[in-house]
């Protein structure tokens, strides 16, 4: 039995610089993994398959796990396989790649279990085919994405030092924001950033990595929290009880402050409940750049 771990992720800022002639868009984020995790297990030599132990989520060819096995068939026919047994711990729908990263750690897997692995670079090849973020998750590396996500510029070392082992608490409604809808919101109101500008802002922080990247700002805030009102609301009443920053991580629904060594997560457990709902969800995890 194959085991890896499928961690999250946190766009600590995003930048949309335009739409594409394809329909997707082209963007700046720094994006970093966090230790929130799913687990993916692989047993070799049995039919492909999955389960999961979330009862919610599809195991047929919809999951992206199936989308990437399928993706690894295609470049090594021959190759073993075996079904997948997926233990999630991050939520669906919050913008934190859940999905994105059980397909790497599937390729992952898969090329462990081959005995000619291809490596990286092949598997963020391959994971481009299953979804824009993919790529990100093969490595798992504080890093750069621009174009629609698969281009990837890891962090300089002193980048990625500043971020690792920070403390961040993400708080998540019991709703989530599609992303073709947020950027179809962005889209509507037509306000991107110039490259030249959302590069500038970008190198600037790599040059002082002390300061706070989410002060980048993410360009599909102000859409998403026109239409789901709930989500400023909440963070404000937020920001009154903990006296944190709260930001929206890539389309959300989920959002994360910096969070101190004293911070009470009692008292934000009890706050998110009162604005969102029995539903909601709130974890504390760090960064693992």
């Amino acid at each position: 039995m194959l085991v890896e771990a499928a961690q999250a992720k946190l766009n600590l800022s995003l930048a949309i610089t335009g739409r594409r002639a394809d329909g997707f868009h082209e963007l700046v984020s720094l994006v970093a993994p966090i230790a929130l995790a799913d687990t993916l297990t692989l047993d070799v030599g049995r039919p492909l398959g999955l389960t999961c132990d979330d009862a919610a989520l599809p195991v047929d060819g919809t999951n992206l796990v199936l989308k990437a096995a399928a993706a690894y068939a295609r470049r090594r026919p021959a190759a073993p396989t075996g079904h997948f047994h997926l233990t999630k711990r991050v939520p669906h729908g919050a913008g934190l790649g859940g999905g994105s990263a059980d397909a790497a750690a599937a390729l992952r897997l898969l090329d462990r279990a081959s005995g000619d692995p291809l490596g990286p670079e092949v598997l963020e090849a391959l994971a481009a085919e299953v979804g824009s973020d993919c790529p990100f998750f093969v490595r798992g590396q504080a890093a750069v994405m621009r174009g629609r996500g698969e281009r990837l510029a890891i962090l300089p070392a002193a980048a990625r030092a500043a971020l690792a082992g920070r403390k961040v608490v993400i708080a998540k409604p019991p709703f989530g924001v599609p992303t073709p809808e947020a950027y179809g919101l962005l889209a509507q109101a037509g306000k991107y950033r110039p490259a030249a500008q959302a590069e500038a802002e970008l190198a600037a922080w790599v040059a002082r990595p002390s300061a706070d990247p989410a002060n980048l700002g993410n360009d599909l805030a102000a859409p998403v929290f026109a239409k789901y009102l709930a989500l400023p609301a909440g963070l404000a009443s937020f920001g009154r009880v903990t006296g944190l920053n709260w930001h929206l991580t890539g389309s959300g629904s989920a959002c994360f402050a910096w969070a101190d060594d004293g911070f009470d997560q009692a008292g934000l457990r009890a706050d998110v409940g009162r604005a969102w709902g029995a539903g909601a969800w709130v974890a504390e995890t760090v960064i693992s750049a």
